[in-house]
């Protein structure tokens, strides 16, 4: 059986490759798993190209399954361009956000939801964060006063 990621290319693991493969799967930074994947998608590997079809297939921030596709396209393997997220990223994302704007307590500002937000659900924020980039803050400011109205 041949490998053929090997050919032409460093065909041996990078030192940190467990470290990168725990920072390719962190649910808590997007930015981790994007410096992971470009990290990755230097070593010409059959472990380090499983991984990056992980993410690609996996990962709920569009930015980083693109990172993903791209490695893997520059290590000449057969992807498809991934589509972006359409609607909730996680379920129930409303009712939780819900949630957290109901335990603040009455009149609390935006960066106080924020900043709750942050604290008790880092996965979803950093998340939506990755998701919308620039317009994260203007989403959730959007989201922060629609919530609970009737």
């Amino acid at each position: 059986m041949t490998n053929n990621h090997d050919i032409g290319a460093v065909n041996e693991l990078p030192e940190n490759f467990e470290e990168l493969k725990r920072a390719a799967n962190r649910t808590s930074s997007w930015r981790e798993r994007l410096n992971a994947v470009n990290e990755l998608g230097n070593w010409n590997t059959a472990p380090t190209i499983k991984l990056l079809q992980h993410v690609l297939k996996n990962d709920q921030v569009f930015q980083v399954r693109e990172a993903a596709y791209q490695k893997l396209k520059q290590l000449d393997e057969d992807v498809q361009m991934p589509a972006k997220n359409k609607g909730e990223l996680f379920k129930g994302t409303n009712k939780i956000l819900l949630r957290i704007k109901k335990s603040l307590p009455e009149g609390h500002t935006f960066e106080q939801f924020k900043e709750k937000l942050q604290k008790t659900r880092l996965d979803i924020y950093d998340t939506y964060e990755g998701d919308k980039d620039a317009d994260f803050d203007s989403w959730l400011h959007g989201i922060w006063e629609t919530l609970g109205r009737k």
